[in-house]
């Protein structure tokens, strides 16, 4: 079974082929100068999945997500604090790492800060200004001509014609210093109202560089000048990747990008999501309400990543709950015992395919839901029968450990610490119900609810679960 992928370029979708084995794939990371909020990470979720899936699929992969800690709000953040640019940075881009350990995304291969690369930059700017697909302007500043690129709009299905004056780029305090309305920044020539005391040297004079120069530098720096799949939030493409391929394929004259994938919006309660509205959350945000960090990855993974995620509180409890139906699933087959054994193969055959199949499909993440829950009813239904054993029970196990390889949520090694006082409770509640004295079973179990525990009574006895 081979991967399918939804190349935005093509509008197609095609098979994810490969020259060595190897994925080369570049992610475009946050911007490090406030909290990453929870559309963000609907797209690094997203990223996620696809890396996962690949590897699933049998690649090799090899990452790059970058940290843009250089731009007008980086900047700004700092001259407001009087702080340096690395000391504005450095706790949001810590924070970041720890959203992802919380959301249970992978670790790359690398994570280049912009700041790391800016001599990479220069120098592709001084191949386009040599080739005349860049000029400077009368201020100084370096601006890509995107007359120079035949190809511009390929990606994003724009003519030139239909590109709004500054459309490609940064609104700019000189934008008639440019020879087309339309090209956009490369290189920011130093204004200390703007800049305060962060800059950098080039020969072009003192500046920084655009935000579109930087993917670019850090991709083919990292990965070569093409790279297998780029991929982003939908509101990146255009134009920051229509871009992103304008000046690297003028630059190398080889393409940039194979494939380009990605996610839609993520809305609140259908609205955009705005500090205005209050409707704008960091995963932060919801920890303090009380959520965890796999109830807000299955919300953002089950919906998939071409269509427009929705998120509502509602939808996190629904998300809490199919948690809770999985947990209980996967408790249930560890608590088989029985030495009968019915020899599901045929049955996990048929979920896997169909698990695989929805993976296979563009990362289909929720038919790929469906077959676990599918997977779940049925081998329910064979455990109220009695006709699954301890071996086919760690057959389905070995089947979800091979499924949460990709979607990295189902609570497999989750085992939780009982009080022992509880656990006593539970004993003397289980000793007074076989001799009958209802009172001291009932006070037991009152017992027990208060610490907000409950009591399920199974084939193989009574356990607690937390409420």
């Amino acid at each position: 079974m081979k991967l399918k992928i939804f190349n935005t370029e093509t509008k197609e979708k095609e098979i994810l082929a490969s020259q060595n084995g190897k994925i080369r794939l570049y992610t475009c990371g946050p911007t490090i100068y406030d909290f990453a909020h929870i559309g963000n990470f609907r797209t690094y979720v997203f990223e996620d999945i696809l890396r996962r899936a690949i590897q699933f699929f049998g690649f090799e992969v090899e990452q790059a997500m970058n940290l843009t800690d250089v731009d007008d709000k980086t900047i700004r953040g700092a001259i407001k604090k009087g702080i340096t640019l690395k000391e504005f940075t450095e706790p949001y881009r810590i924070a970041f790492f720890e959203d992802l350990k919380t959301l249970n995304i992978q670790k790359v291969e690398h994570y280049p800060a912009a700041t790391d690369y800016i001599p990479d930059m220069i120098e592709i700017i001084e191949t386009l200004l040599e080739k005349g697909c860049a000029y400077r302007s009368s201020n100084g500043s370096i601006y890509f001509s995107i007359q120079e690129f035949s190809t511009y709009g390929r990606l994003s299905r724009l003519n030139l014609i239909d590109l709004k004056p500054g459309a490609s780029g940064e609104i700019e305090a000189d934008e008639y210093d440019k020879e087309n309305v339309s090209d956009f920044v490369l290189w920011k020539a130093y204004d200390p109202a703007r800049d305060g005391n962060i800059c950098w040297e080039s020969p072009f004079g003192k500046g920084r560089p655009g935000w579109h120069i930087e993917c670019s530098a850090m991709a083919m720096k990292i990965l070569g000048e093409t790279i297998d799949i780029h991929c982003g939030g939908v509101d990146n493409l255009f134009p920051h990747h229509e871009n992103e391929i304008a000046q690297s394929e003028c630059c190398s004259g080889k393409r940039f990008a194979r494939y380009w994938m990605h996610s839609e919006h993520l809305l609140v309660d259908h609205k955009k999501m705005s500090k205005s509205l209050g409707n704008f959350y960091t995963l932060r945000d919801l920890l303090k309400k009380g959520y965890t960090g796999f109830e807000v990855r299955y919300l953002l993974l089950s919906t998939h990543y071409r269509t427009q995620l929705n998120f509502t509180f509602d939808g996190l409890s629904a998300a809490r709950s199919s948690l809770q139906r999985i947990e209980d699933f996967i408790l249930r087959l560890k608590a088989i015992t029985s030495t009968h054994n019915t020899d599901p193969s045929d049955l996990i055959k048929k979920a896997d395919h169909r698990f695989r199949s929805a993976l296979a499909d563009d990362l289909n993440t929720s038919s790929a839901l469906a077959a676990l829950f599918d997977l779940i009813r049925e081998v329910n239904a064979l455990s109220d029968q009695e006709k699954i054993g301890k071996k086919d029970a760690e057959q389905v196990l070995e089947l979800l450990a091979s499924w949460d390889q990709v979607l990295g949520v189902l609570p497999l090694q989750k085992t939780e610490e009982i009080p022992e006082e509880l656990l006593s409770f539970l004993e003397k509640r289980e000793k007074a119900r076989r001799e009958r004295n209802f009172k001291v079973s009932d006070e037991m179990r009152d017992a027990i609810l208060e610490k907000g525990y409950l009591i399920e009574d199974t084939p193989n006895g009574a356990r607690l679960k937390k409420q």
